[in-house]
């Protein structure tokens, strides 16, 4: 699989409550690397609503949909879009049962920790958020890298 700007790759970005890793993925993967993919994300038991230091992280990028915490179960099926990548943020998601998605994606897994679990203060958690999301740029960065491009 390589990349190729005329032909997005579409990726979903999947952990357990959809409110912090996976909508941070999402967010990266549609403004930094929308050149070459179309990325969703969603959960297996989802929050319902994202979370305030995860819309603080990812408000400054360029994003043309608004982040909503949503079931995996909309990504199966014939009218759900067919994935290429699914790509697990959290260990409890990946040790889930998922659901079939459409096509034969390439499964991916980015164990991260939960920001959204971390206590303490306001400045300690944003700094968990910081963190995810670095971590959640540079893992994208190295999977274009690993992709190439298709010249």
């Amino acid at each position: 699989m390589l990349l190729n700007k005329d032909h997005k790759l579409n990726v979903l970005v999947l952990c357990t409550g959809n409110s912090a890793r996976s909508i941070i993925g999402e967010a990266l993967f549609n403004s930094q690397a929308g050149g070459y993919f179309k990325a969703y994300s969603a959960g297996s038991k989802p929050a319902g609503k994202v979370n305030p230091f995860a819309l603080e992280q990812i408000a400054d990028l360029d994003l043309d949909f608004e982040p909503r915490s949503k079931n995996w179960n909309e990504f199966e099926g014939q009218a759900a879009p067919r994935m290429d990548i699914v790509i697990t943020v959290c260990d409890n998601a990946a040790q889930e049962s998922c659901p079939v998605f459409m096509g034969v994606p390439v499964s991916i897994h980015w164990g991260l920790p939960d920001p959204a679990a971390v206590t303490g203060s306001d400045d300690v958690k944003r700094q968990a958020f910081a963190d995810c999301y670095k971590a959640l740029e540079s893992l994208i960065a190295d999977l274009i890298e690993t992709l190439g491009e298709d010249k």
